[in-house]
């Protein structure tokens, strides 16, 4: 998920009621809910270097302690730097409590990004599996709203409470931040409903004559009952529209056929480099495309066709068919010669790592 959610969780698990038994626990929840995210840093490495490490360690329930470890450290630092000050001398902060706090934030991490089509690794580095459930998009507006106001509502009756003398005992929000965070749960349940009965519309037709080997949906941002179908044939991919409400794939003529592209010395060329193996492993919908060079040479484009009819949040301006894929250029010999971001003019090339 896209990092204010992540926020707004742990946000929502101090204020649900984890804040009454010790000091700082809303700001270390609320930090190590997107603690994980600190795999950013890998960039520095390199693009490819980057994406292989995005959801790896940092993602992983081996490294959940690790960063809560950090958390809590950098929450104790504040602390100090502030002079040790609390808003309750009667309620301590208590150092192992808000570790395992922290804990908790991160798993939250690891569930609410498993709710996505992108997908994490769990038990890297034992397991370089991907797992996702495929039910929300990375931003998810229902529950976005739901986790904002589980915060905002109770701030507002405490204006309210100030205003007319009104005195409170404890931490206030509790309720809502539990409600908002019950209803992110009810959501899950709807869209993972929703979710199985467009994969089930998806299964039960063939397509062009042809039995489906693999079926998938995953939801559109716009339209909460709307999915988007990947089907895979012997021969070729499926790019199905699925209505929820009604369980309907579109009609066979407007489908859109992706047919599976011969294998070349080029593209084993491609799929063998540092970021064709990086790609392959985290994809589960692989396409590619050859584009011969003028001055010789070859680049390999990777499409993970999980995200081709999504719409790309990174840049309105990008190529919405090339949302989180790659490249590959390659010289006449075959030789990898750079990695290959972005989309049509706005290539940038970077050299292949060791």
């Amino acid at each position: 998920m896209e990092p204010i959610t992540h926020f707004l969780t742990g946000a929502c698990l101090g204020r649900a009621g984890l804040n009454r038994k010790t000091a700082l626990a809303t700001l270390t929840l609320t930090l190590a809910a997107e603690a994980p995210d600190l795999d950013v840093l890998s960039r520095i490495g390199g693009p490819a270097f980057g994406f292989a490490h995005h959801r790896g360690f940092t993602h992983s329930f081996l490294g959940v302690p690790l960063d809560a470890a950090v958390v809590v450290g950098f929450v104790y630092l504040i602390w100090c730097l502030r002079g040790r000050k609390l808003k309750d001398p009667n309620l301590p902060p208590r150092w192992r409590l808000l570790f395992l706090y922290a804990c908790l934030a991160g798993l939250s991490h690891i569930l609410l990004d498993f709710t996505n089509n992108y997908g994490v690794r769990p038990f890297w580095p034992f397991s370089e599996k991907w797992y996702s459930w495929d039910i929300v998009f990375i931003f998810e507006p229902v529950m976005f709203s739901f986790l904002l106001l589980g915060l905002i509502v109770p701030s507002l009756f405490s204006l309210i409470d100030s205003e007319i003398g009104a005195r409170s005992s404890g931490p206030r929000g509790r309720v809502a931040a539990s409600l908002a965070l019950f209803g992110m749960v009810l959501l899950w349940g709807l869209r993972d409903f929703e979710h199985r009965r467009a994969v089930n519309a998806l299964a039960t037709r063939t397509y062009h004559d042809a039995e489906p080997l693999r079926v998938s949906a995953y939801p559109a941002l716009t339209d909460p009952f709307r999915w988007y179908g990947v089907v895979e044939t012997p021969a070729f991919f499926v790019l199905a529209p699925v209505n929820a409400l009604g369980s309907e794939v579109n009609p066979e003529s407007d489908l859109e056929i992706r047919y599976k592209p011969e294998e070349t010395p080029v593209t084993l060329a491609a799929k063998r480099s540092y970021l064709g193996r990086v790609y392959l492993d985290w994809a589960k919908y692989p396409i590619t495309e050859t584009e011969p060079l003028p001055e010789g040479g070859y680049i390999v484009n990777f499409q993970d066709l999980r995200f081709v009819q999504l719409p790309s949040l990174l840049s309105r301006r990008a190529n919405t068919r090339r949302a989180l894929g790659a490249g590959v250029q390659l010289d006449k010999n075959l030789h990898v010669v750079a990695d290959i971001y972005g989309s049509g003019k706005k290539q940038v090339a970077f050299p292949e790592p060791d």
